[in-house]
């Protein structure tokens, strides 16, 4: 009596890695006692909605690439997805749409475009990246170095089956991104270090995206925000979306891969719901803060 036939692997490989793609999902939370941060997709929300778009439950490990430029090449029938940043992508050479779900035959290679607005572009790929989890999640920390490394040219990514059903729309609209979002943010836990001009300040005032930003967190420039209180504050938890403020008066945003602990005192937060519009700001962009 003979078994099923083996089903064949199925694999992406990549011809480009753009500037600095990464493989991510939605993290580890749950380790920051042991110094891990959760990590995953800076835009979660983008990250969801393209496995959504190729009928992978939502946690399924994708790609992440920021300003694009990623070339990939499947050898296998794939069913992809493009989210995030707006861009123009090329199968083959055809135009194929963002945030629908694309079919590509064997030997097909996809090439991703620089965004025209916003900064991260997530490709997911029907089943799901499947490299090994580390601590519960494929993500890649740039921080800590923990899960995969960088993507580079020539690594070949094996497509699991992390399936819920098939795509259920055959296009998924999004709202064009703000030309100058406007972050909601809830003040402390240290707002009693600043002074209350500096609150009002925070709340009123634009600051504009350095290209000191990563995955870590974004440096900001804008009106100084000073301290109503001198010395130093010992370490503390730190999440997504605390805005950190170094002695220059510069606020940090913290994202997906920051540090679970800091010293220097936190004005605000970042509502989680608004994070992934802040992972799609740019460099030289400008946003605001809103006191909730």
């Amino acid at each position: 009596m003979t078994g099923s036939p083996a089903i064949p692997a199925r694999r992406v490989r990549v011809i480009h890695p753009g500037f600095g793609a990464t493989v991510q999902d939605l993290g580890r939370p749950g380790h920051a006692a042991l110094g891990v941060g959760r990590s995953g997709a800076a835009d979660r929300r983008s990250l969801c909605l393209a496995n959504r778009l190729v009928g992978n439950r939502e946690e399924a490990a994708a790609v992440e690439a920021p300003l694009g430029g990623l070339v990939v090449e499947f050898d296998h029938h794939a069913t992809v997805a493009l989210t995030g940043a707006p861009c123009d992508a090329r199968a083959d050479g055809r135009a194929v749409d963002v945030n629908a779900p694309v079919r590509l035959a064997p030997g097909s290679r996809l090439t991703v475009g620089i965004p025209y607005e916003g900064l991260r572009v997530y490709l997911a790929v029907r089943g799901g990246l499947d490299l090994s989890p580390v601590l519960g999640s494929r993500s890649t920390d740039t921080l800590s170095g923990v899960g995969p490394a960088r993507l580079a040219a020539g690594d070949v990514l094996p497509v699991g089956d992390l399936t819920a059903g098939w795509p259920a729309a055959d296009f998924a609209p999004q709202r064009a991104l703000p030309a100058e979002p406007v972050l909601r943010i809830l003040t402390g836990p240290r707002d009693d270090w600043f002074t209350p001009e500096s609150l009002a300040v925070l709340g009123a005032e634009p600051y504009r995206v350095t290209d000191q930003s990563d995955r870590v967190g974004m440096r900001l420039a804008g009106p100084e925000l000073r301290r109503a209180r001198t010395g130093e504050l010992p370490s503390e938890a730190a999440v997504p979306g605390a805005l950190q403020v170094p002695p220059d008066g510069q606020p940090i945003l913290f994202l997906a891969d920051h540090p679970v602990t800091g010293g220097y005192p936190v004005i605000a937060t970042v509502h989680e719901d608004d994070l992934p519009l802040a992972a799609q700001a740019r460099p030289g962009q400008a946003l605001r803060f809103r006191p909730v």
